[in-house]
């Protein structure tokens, strides 16, 4: 995100603190990278980048104005069933150009402050072998096996 696609002055009172917006990330967003099987491609395998923050049915007008402020994504609800009984929410951003263009110069601008730092740093490799076309070689799909891996403390895939 280019220092001009920050929101603009137009309305102070809907303006996010980029800084703020970082902290948030830092407690409630997740970066991850997702493998699943897909016969219908030729590898077999679908790789799947998404940078996702989630919050509960009261703090939804926060995702809308991260929604707005990044202007890409889409918030999806997750109804729950459970002893909370608010449905959660999720403001997912999946499309490829929209993480490389968007998400991830924002938070190398706005660096993240705790350990998802790395999850981040993970993430941004990722994309790039994503870019690449790398991750359709066998080569490459090791090496984006190894980050998802590594990545929101999993375990090691098999």
């Amino acid at each position: 995100m280019s220092s001009d696609n920050l929101p603009s002055g137009e309305d102070q009172q809907e303006r996010l603190n980029p800084y703020w917006l970082t902290g948030f990330t830092d407690g409630e967003g997740c970066f991850s990278i997702s493998i699943f099987e897909n016969r219908s491609l030729k590898s077999g395998y679908q790789v799947f980048p998404e940078f996702v923050l989630t919050q509960g049915a009261k703090s939804l007008e926060a995702l809308r104005k991260i929604e707005k402020f990044f202007g890409c994504g889409r918030i999806y609800e997750n109804k729950r069933y459970d002893n909370h009984r608010e449905s959660l929410y999720r403001y997912c951003v999946r499309n490829k150009t929209d993480l490389l263009e968007i998400i991830c110069p924002f938070f190398d601008k706005f660096p993240l402050q705790t350990a998802k730092q790395n999850d981040f740093r993970l993430f941004k490799q990722g994309l790039e072998i994503i870019k690449n076309g790398e991750h359709l070689t066998d080569r490459g799909f090791m090496k984006i096996q190894k980050i998802a891996s590594e990545m929101n403390r999993r375990k090691p895939r098999n």
